[in-house]
């Protein structure tokens, strides 16, 4: 397949000129960490896709856009993207889209050749940020919906960097260091990154894993 160069970006298929499908991130949440070239994105858009949150936090530049809302039924979705394919479609997502987004899915479905990738700033990037700490040497991971051994990872890295869901809290990280009697190992958890009401907090395994609070959205950093 043939790529051309334009403002947009589209691929050669037959007799017509589709536009590449933008993917876009919006960095950790707060509006003001949405860099320009993704409002640029938008702004140009004719179809924005993304998750119901994503979709409100830039609803100002979505004026006289179609909308369309990610959910369950992503094969319907990637119909509907193929059906307009005429027309500038812009994914939003959360954070970078190269760090545990939809790009994946669409990277199978449409092919790399067909997707331009704007990228934005990640939580953890932001978190590393916060804290004052590089991360280059970090491993950084999520952990919505999977479970890996991350405990057994901290013997080969000194920091990590983890993406949680309802199921894998802080609690229950801090209760598998207790566990493996991994107590030095300090945990940094940011709750609500780039809003108002965010909040850093700083633990050992011992002062977390039973600790009665109900966190916010929230990424979690282990130094050892």
């Amino acid at each position: 397949m043939l790529q051309e160069e334009e403002s947009w970006g589209g691929v050669k298929d037959g007799n017509y000129n589709m536009k590449k499908i933008r993917v876009a991130g919006l960095g950790p949440g707060n509006p003001d960490y949405i860099l320009p070239a993704v409002r640029k994105a938008a702004e140009d858009s004719d179809i924005i896709i993304g998750g119901r949150r994503n979709i409100e936090s830039i609803k100002e530049l979505l004026e006289g856009k179609e909308i369309k809302y990610i959910d369950s039924r992503l094969a319907e979705l990637a119909e509907y993207m193929k059906q307009n394919r005429m027309k500038k479609i812009t994914v939003i997502v959360s954070g970078d889209p190269g760090f545990y987004s939809m790009l994946n899915y669409l990277e199978n479905v449409f092919g790399r050749e067909e997707l331009e990738v704007i990228p934005g700033i990640s939580s953890v990037q932001y978190m590393f940020a916060r804290l004052g700490m590089h991360w280059y040497d970090a491993f950084v991971s999520s952990l919505h919906g999977k479970e890996f051994n991350f405990t057994e990872k901290l013997n080969d890295y000194n920091k990590m960097g983890l993406l949680t869901d309802s199921k894998f809290t802080p609690q229950r990280i801090a209760g598998e260091l207790f566990k493996n009697k991994q107590n030095d190992v300090k945990i940094f958890v940011g709750e609500n990154l780039s809003y108002e009401n965010e909040k850093i907090w700083e633990f050992f395994p011992e002062n977390l894993y039973d600790f009665d609070y109900k966190f916010g959205i929230n990424v979690v950093v282990l130094v050892k």
